[in-house]
C-alpha cells in the first residue's frame, strides 16, 4: 500500500488550502503512553485488581485479628477475647448473608449493563459501546462487588468452630467490620453506576461524552504543523501482524529506535486507516541502518476498532453516525441531528486557526525522529458534514442549523480555509433546491438558525 494516499515521499507538507501554519511542533513523547489508554479499553483489568485486592486484604486483617487475640490471651484478658467471640457470632451472619447476597447483586448489575449496551447500540450507534467499556463507575462498581463477594467467603472461612477464650486462635472482628464496610460502599457504587447508566443512555450525554474525548485527543496530539523536511527516504517496513484497524503507535519506542540508529521514521497509514499483513506502515529516511524487526515489535497496535487514543477524527466518525441514524426514516429524530451538529460544529471550531497535517515527534536533544500524518483542515470538514448533509435534506431544522453551523465557521475560519465551507453551503442550496420543489418551503430550509427551528 505505498503512502497510502496521504504523505509524498520525501516532505509532510500542510495542504495548500490550508493556510500558512506556524513550524513543527517539538514535543518529547510520554514514555508507555498507549499502555493506560489499551487497559482502559479492557473490561477484565479493573475488576482482576478489585479480586487482587481482596484477597491481599483479607489475609492482611485476618492477621491483624490474629495477632490481636494472641496478644490478649498472652496478657491473660480471657474476658475481652470472650467479648470478641460473642461478637463475631453476631455479625457472622451479617457476614454470611453479604456474601450470598452479593453474587446476585453482581448478576443484577450486569443485566443492566446488557440492556443499557442493547439500548445505546440501536438508538445511537455500535461505536458507543466503547464510552460504556471505558466508564470509570461501571469498573469500579463490578471490582468492588466481586471484592465484597471474595472478601466475604475469606472472612467466613476463617470462622472457628472454638468458643473456648483460651483455645481460640483467631476472632474474625476487624475484618467482618471490614466486611460490613464493603457492603455499605457497594450500595454506595450501586447507587452511582445506576446514575451513571442512565445518563449515558440519554443522547445528550453521550454526544458531550465524545466531544469531551475528542477535544482532549486533538489538545493532545494536534500540536504540530507546517513542512518537516526528510532526509532521504529509504526502505519500507511492513506490517506483519494481524490484519486491522490501526489505533494508535507507541511513539516514545518508536523515537527511541529511530535514535537509537540515526534514522526518522514516517508513520505511512493515519491511525484510524485498516491495514493488512504487507501493508507498508512505517518509512525509513536518513543515512541510518533500517531498524530491525525485533525492535519494532510492540511499536503498532492493530485492533478490531479505532480509539480515542491518537485518532482525531474518531469523534467526528461517531457523532456523523448518531445524527445521520437520527436522520433516517425508521428513527426520524432531527433534533438528535441538531445536537450532533452543535457539538460538529464545536470541535471544527477549535480546529479552525490550528495547524494540522505532520505531527512532529523529537528525542530529548529536539531531533524530529518520528513524523506522523494528521488529517487536514478539508478531511475534518467533510467527515463532520458531508454524510449529514446528505441525510439532511427534508429536515428544515437540521438544515437551517447546517447552515447557521457554516456561517459560524466561515466568520472563525482563515481566509484559505473557507473553500470547504463554501462548497458544502453551495451542495447544501443544491441539494434542497432538488428535493423541496416549492420556492417558500426552500427559502426556510436555508434560513440559518443555532437552533434548527428554535
Amino acid at each position: 500500500m505505498g503512502n497510502d494516499g496521504h504523505s509524498p515521499a520525501s516532505t509532510v507538507p500542510e495542504a495548500p488550502a490550508e493556510g500558512p501554519v506556524p513550524a513543527p511542533t517539538r514535543r518529547v513523547p510520554r514514555p508507555l503512553s498507549p499502555l493506560r489508554e489499551h487497559l482502559r479499553d479492557t473490561f477484565w483489568f479493573t475488576p482482576t485488581l478489585g479480586l487482587v485486592g481482596a484477597v491481599v486484604g483479607a489475609v492482611g486483617v485476618l492477621a491483624v485479628d490474629e495477632l490481636f487475640v494472641r496478644l490478649l490471651q498472652e496478657d491473660g484478658d480471657y474476658d475481652t477475647v470472650a467479648s470478641l467471640i460473642k461478637i463475631a457470632n453476631d455479625m457472622r451472619t451479617i457476614v454470611s448473608t453479604a456474601g450470598s447476597a452479593m453474587l446476585t447483586f453482581v448478576g443484577v448489575v450486569f443485566s443492566i449493563s446488557l440492556v443499557a449496551l442493547q439500548m445505546a447500540s440501536g438508538q445511537f450507534t455500535p461505536r458507543v459501546v466503547r464510552l460504556y467499556v471505558r466508564s470509570r463507575i461501571t469498573k469500579c462498581a463490578f471490582a468492588v462487588f466481586l471484592a465484597t463477594f471474595l472478601f466475604a467467603l475469606l472472612v467466613q472461612a476463617s470462622y472457628e468452630g472454638e468458643d473456648d477464650p483460651r483455645k481460640v486462635t483467631t476472632v474474625p472482628v476487624f475484618s467482618s467490620i471490614v466486611c460490613v464496610l464493603l457492603v455499605l460502599v457497594s450500595l454506595g457504587l450501586f447507587i452511582a453506576y445506576v446514575n451513571s447508566t442512565l445518563r449515558l443512555m440519554r443522547v445528550s450525554h453521550v454526544i458531550d461524552r465524545i466531544i469531551r474525548e475528542s477535544l482532549r485527543v486533538l489538545d493532545k496530539h494536534a500540536r504540530g504543523g507546517g513542512t518537516a523536511p526528510l532526509p532521504p527516504a529509504g526502505p519500507e517496513i511492513v506490517h506483519r501482524g494481524r490484519a486491522g484497524v490501526l489505533r494508535d503507535v507507541h511513539i516514545a519506542r518508536l523515537v527511541r529506535v529511530a535514535r537509537r540508529h540515526g534514522v526518522v521514521l514516517r508513520l505511512i497509514p493515519r491511525i484510524g486507516d485498516y491495514v493488512v499483513p504487507g501493508t507498508p506502515v512505517l518509512a525509513v529516511h536518513g543515512a541510518g541502518k533500517a531498524p530491525p524487526a525485533r525492535a519494532l515489535r510492540y511499536t503498532v497496535s492493530v485492533g478490531v476498532e479505532r480509539t480515542f487514543h491518537q485518532d482525531i477524527g474518531f469523534g467526528l466518525r461517531q457523532l456523523s453516525d448518531i445524527a445521520q441514524r437520527a436522520l433516517s426514516p425508521a428513527v426520524n429524530d432531527p433534533t438528535t441531528a441538531v445536537q450532533c451538529l452543535d457539538r460538529i460544529v464545536q470541535f471544527l471550531a477549535a480546529v479552525a486557526r490550528r495547524p494540522l497535517g505532520a505531527l512532529c515527534h523529537c528525542d530529548r536533544a529536539g531531533t524530529v525522529r518520528l513524523v506522523q500524518d494528521l488529517p487536514g483542515w478539508t478531511d475534518l470538514v467533510d467527515l463532520g458534514l458531508t454524510e449529514v448533509r446528505r441525510c439532511a435534506t427534508g429536515s428544515p431544522q437540521v438544515t437551517r442549523r447546517l447552515m447557521a453551523g457554516l456561517d459560524d465557521l466561515w466568520a472563525l475560519a482563515p481566509e484559505a480555509r473557507r473553500e470547504p465551507l463554501e462548497r458544502h453551503r453551495a451542495l447544501l442550496a443544491q441539494a434542497v433546491t432538488r428535493a423541496v420543489p416549492d420556492a417558500a418551503e426552500r427559502e426556510f430550509a436555508l434560513v440559518p438558525d443555532r437552533q434548527g427551528i428554535g
